[in-house]
């Protein structure tokens, strides 16, 4: 059965201008990635961040934006990774013990860490690798991807600290 004649008009306008808000939001992403990652490639850090697996230039940037370019804010991967969220905490009371995920935390950063670990899956091996472990011992896909992010929040630390790019070799060691 065939829509009116006016109402399926009435759709097609609908349809014509949600496609030309679509097309003016899309040429407006683009041309803020652009001028980000103009942005982005003029800071000291970027060559750094840019070479870690599944960073792209807006999530580079969050995650710059979020620790900051301070290079004696975090003194050990440890804190850098409390920081960001992804470090466990342990809660050990008699015979019992539970690893959890921390609460406190800055949730922009976290919510990054997470899509960095989801991205870092398709980009890395060793990622790949670590993630697979992780499913494998039970851990659910969120408790995995956030073990994978602390791991990548270490990996970057070490990279900061020594000011070399990522090396998978280096990374994730046979």
């Amino acid at each position: 059965m065939d829509a009116p004649a006016a109402l399926a008009g009435a759709y097609g306008q609908v349809v014509t201008a949600s496609v030309a808000v679509l097309g003016a939001l899309n040429a407006q992403v683009i041309a803020l990635q652009e001028a980000l990652g103009a942005a982005l490639s003029c800071h000291r850090q970027a060559p750094i961040l840019r070479s870690q697996p599944g960073l792209g230039v807006v999530l580079a940037a969050r995650l710059l934006g979020e620790f900051g370019d301070d290079p004696h804010r975090y003194q050990t991967a440890k804190g850098r990774k409390a920081y960001a969220g992804t470090a466990p905490i342990t809660r050990a009371s008699g015979t019992r013990t539970v690893v959890a995920a921390r609460v406190a935390r800055n949730d922009r950063l976290a919510n990054a860490c997470t899509l960095w670990a989801f991205a870092a899956l398709n980009a890395s091996p060793g990622a790949r690798r670590c993630y697979d472990r992780r499913r494998a011992v039970g851990n659910s896909h969120q408790q995995a991807l956030r073990a994978l992010a602390n791991r990548l929040v270490g990996v970057l630390h070490g990279c900061l600290v020594n000011q070399v790019a990522y090396d998978e070799a280096v990374a994730w060691p046979a």
